[in-house]
């Protein structure tokens, strides 16, 4: 089921509503987990915590089941194979950073989301999500100059060199930074292959059909088949960056529209969220 997002539809819509809640719950989850954290306990550990929560909220699929990275695997530290994002028996320690990334659907309406933080003080990771404030800046911007994607993905990376930081984003499947994402049909049950929801699995499939045809695709990447402008829709954005084994990121949803009106062509789906509280109490 593919969302329509044009300039008539605008931030207070029912649809982005629906988005906005669903997005909003798993960043509750997220502070949630992370304040149950404790020395000892494991990366699947934390996955399961953040299953278990939102299913008790009536959650009963995903577009990928809860990941949790501990230590230098936020930085995806010599990942080389997709299983080796998955869960493992890593066990938290204290001053560890942490990044816990879920993505549930309730109610037809899709979310994917990172959550950055620390067991205790962390200056690391506290200096890249910080730093993390201008990449959300940047995105926002050109995206509204109708740059093509890959374009804007060099000059993500541009910055984090400037920063002084590897893009670790680049180690995810074709080196997203980001992918649409759409209402998915609900069913009275839930499949998934290898972590990820098989009705949304059909939708990205859909659209990355649809898009060969129309010349673009769902997967905002640094490969030729992203070289073109932002396409209407809701994108998963994620830039993530890393630092000798310390990795941070946020994830959050970008709407883009047709709308001629730079404000109302891209905005952020949602302002009130950690990473960006974060940001304001620190000025």
């Amino acid at each position: 089921m593919t969302t329509a997002v044009t300039g008539e539809l605008r931030a207070e819509s029912a649809e982005l509503q629906g988005f906005r809640r669903v997005q909003r719950l798993a960043y509750e989850c997220a502070e949630a987990v992370a304040a149950r954290l404790e020395p000892g306990i494991t990366e699947g550990e934390a996955a399961r915590m953040q299953r278990e929560w939102l299913r008790e909220r009536g959650v009963r699929d995903w577009f990928h089941l809860p990941f949790a990275w501990f230590g230098d695997r936020t930085a995806f530290v010599n990942f080389r194979v997709p299983l080796q994002f998955f869960p493992t028996n890593r066990r938290l320690e204290p001053g560890m950073p942490f990044i816990l990334d879920m993505a549930p659907v309730y109610d037809g309406y899709t979310a994917d989301i990172g959550y950055s933080g620390s067991l205790g003080i962390n200056p690391v990771q506290d200096k890249l999500m910080a730093d993390l404030e201008a990449h959300r800046e940047l995105i926002l911007r050109e995206v509204r100059e109708r740059r093509p994607l890959r374009e804007i993905y060099e000059n993500v990376d541009r910055l984090m060199v400037r920063q002084g930081y590897a893009n670790r984003h680049r180690a995810y499947p074709f080196g997203v930074i980001a992918h649409k994402v759409d209402r998915v049909r609900q069913r009275r049950w839930s499949a998934h292959v290898f972590g990820f929801g098989t009705q949304s699995l059909k939708g990205l499939a859909s659209d990355a059909l649809h898009g060969h045809r129309e010349g673009w695709s769902p997967l905002w990447s640094p490969y030729r088949f992203s070289d073109h402008p932002p396409q209407p829709g809701l994108w998963a954005v994620e830039p993530h960056l890393g630092f000798r084994g310390t990795g941070a990121k946020f994830e959050e949803i970008l709407v883009v529209t047709d709308s001629a009106d730079p404000e109302e062509s891209a905005f952020w789906l949602d302002d009130d969220l950690p990473h960006v509280r974060r940001w304001a109490e620190e000025k």
